[in-house]
C-alpha cells in the first residue's frame, strides 16, 4: 500500500522532489503536515483543509488514547471515517509526550507510565502498546515509540535514550502487523554527532519504509538543528522518505528541504493564530497591534487565500481583540494555507531547477525585521 518515489533532485543541494503513495491517496513531497492532535486541525473543517490543499495531516496517539480511546475510533471504521478526512493521516507514537509531559511520566525499559493531564489516571504505553493503538486508529503512516529528550541533555542521558529508542524500535517492528500501514523509525541522539550517527546506523539496520529525525526543535539553536540534519542526510537511505518531526517555521521548512527533508509537521500555524499572529511573505505579523486598527489592506498582499482576498487587517484585528472564534478560524486558515502554498512553491522550484534561487529570495524577504519586532 505504501510507496515512495524520487522524482528529481536539486543539482546544487540535497533538496529532493518526491511522491508518496498510500491507501488514502498520493501526496507530493516535500510536504507540510498540519497537526490535528485530537482528530481535528484546530478550528478547521476537513472541507477547508481540502480547499487549502493539504495532503497528510498528523494526529496524536497519546491524546487519542485518552479520549475518545482507540476502541471507539476502531468501531467508527478508523480515524479517516471518524474525523471525515479521506486523505492520508500520520499518527505519532506518544514519544514526544515523553519529552513534553516530563513531570507526568516515569520511564522504564518496558515503556512509559503517564499520569493523565486530564484526570490524573495512570496509563502505560510500551512499544507494543503504541503500535497497537496506532493500528486501531488506522493511520497510513505510524511511528515507532521513542524517547525524545530535552535540550540540553547530558551525553550519558542522550546515549541511554538512544539505546532504549533502538531497542523499542525493534520491538515495534516485531509487533507491527498491518500491511496497509507504513511504520517509520526515529533517529535520536540529541546534539551529539557521534550519537546521531550511531542512532542512524542502528535504526536504518532495522529497515523501515521511512525515517524520522526526532529530538530537534526542542530549544537548541537553529544552527545546531541545521547541522544535525546535514550530518544525517548522507546516512539515511536516499530512496526512502525523511521526516523532520515538530518543525514548522517557514524558514526552517526551506532550510530543511535544502538539506534533504521530505516531510514536516508542527502545531505552530494554528497555535500562532490563536495568539493573533499570522505568517506573511515578509515575516510574522502580530495582528493584535494597534497599528492595524485602521489598516484595510489584506493580511498578506502576496497571498491568494480567501482570507487575504476577502478580509482586511482591521477586521481581523477586531475579531481577535473581541475574542471572536471567527478570528481564530480565519487566521488558522491563512497560516495553514501559507505553509501548504510555500511547500507547493518549493516543489515547483525543484521541478524547474530553480530551488536555490527560490531559497535565497524567500529567506531574504521573510527575514526582514518589522518595526514591531525590533
Amino acid at each position: 500500500m505504501f510507496e515512495f518515489q524520487l522524482v528529481n533532485r536539486c543539482p546544487n543541494s540535497a533538496a529532493r522532489r518526491g511522491r508518496m503513495s498510500t491507501a488514502h491517496g498520493t501526496v507530493d513531497t516535500p510536504m507540510f503536515m498540519p497537526v490535528g492532535t485530537q482528530a481535528t486541525v484546530k478550528t478547521l473543517t476537513p472541507e477547508e483543509l481540502y480547499e487549502i490543499g493539504t495532503g497528510f495531516i498528523l494526529a496524536n496517539t497519546y491524546h487519542l488514547n485518552l479520549r475518545p480511546g482507540p476502541e471507539i475510533v476502531r468501531k467508527a471504521g478508523g480515524l479517516h471515517r471518524f474525523m471525515n478526512y479521506d486523505r492520508p493521516i500520520l499518527t505519532d507514537s506518544g514519544g514526544f509526550q515523553v519529552f513534553s509531559l516530563a513531570k507526568l511520566r516515569r520511564i522504564t525499559e518496558d515503556g512509559v507510565e503517564f499520569s493523565s493531564h486530564i484526570d490524573g489516571s495512570t496509563h502505560f504505553i510500551s512499544p507494543e502498546t503504541a503500535v497497537e493503538i496506532q493500528q486501531s486508529l488506522g493511520a497510513d503512516v505510524i511511528m515507532c515509540f521513542d524517547e525524545c529528550i530535552p535540550y540540553p541533555s547530558s551525553y550519558e542521558y542522550a546515549e541511554k535514550a538512544l539505546e532504549r529508542t533502538s531497542r523499542w524500535a525493534r520491538r515495534c517492528k516485531e509487533f507491527h502487523q498491518r500491511e496497509d500501514q507504513a511504520l517509520f523509525g526515529i533517529v535520536q541522539g540529541g546534539v551529539y554527532e557521534d550519537l546521531r550517527l550511531r542512532s542512524a546506523r542502528e535504526i536504518v539496520d532495522i529497515d523501515f519504509p521511512g525515517y524520522a529525525i526526532g529530538g530537534l526543535s526542542v530549544g537548541e539553536p537553529k544552527e545546531v538543528m541545521y547541522g544535525t540534519i546535514e550530518l544525517l542526510e548522507v546516512h539515511l537511505p536516499a530512496d526512502k522518505p525523511r521526516y523532520l518531526m515538530g518543525v514548522g517555521e517557514p524558514e526552517d521548512l526551506v532550510e530543511g528541504v535544502s538539506r534533504g527533508i521530505d516531510m514536516f509537521d508542527c502545531v505552530l500555524p494554528t497555535r500562532l493564530a490563536r495568539h493573533g499572529t499570522a505568517y506573511t511573505a515578509t515575516g510574522k505579523l502580530v495582528i493584535r497591534n494597534a497599528r492595524y486598527a485602521e489598516d484595510f489592506e489584506p493580511l498578506d498582499r502576496e497571498c491568494d487565500c480567501r482570507v487575504c482576498r476577502q478580509y482586511s487587517r482591521a477586521y481581523l484585528r477586531h475579531l481577535i481583540k473581541s475574542g471572536e472564534v471567527l478570528g481564530l478560524r480565519l487566521l488558522s486558515y491563512h497560516n495553514v494555507y501559507f505553509l501548504v502554498k510555500l511547500m507547493k512553491n518549493i516543489r515547483e522550484s525543484l521541478e524547474n531547477n530553480s530551488f536555490w534561487v527560490f531559497r535565497r529570495d524567500f529567506l531574504k524577504k521573510y527575514r526582514i525585521k518589522r518595526e514591531e519586532d525590533c
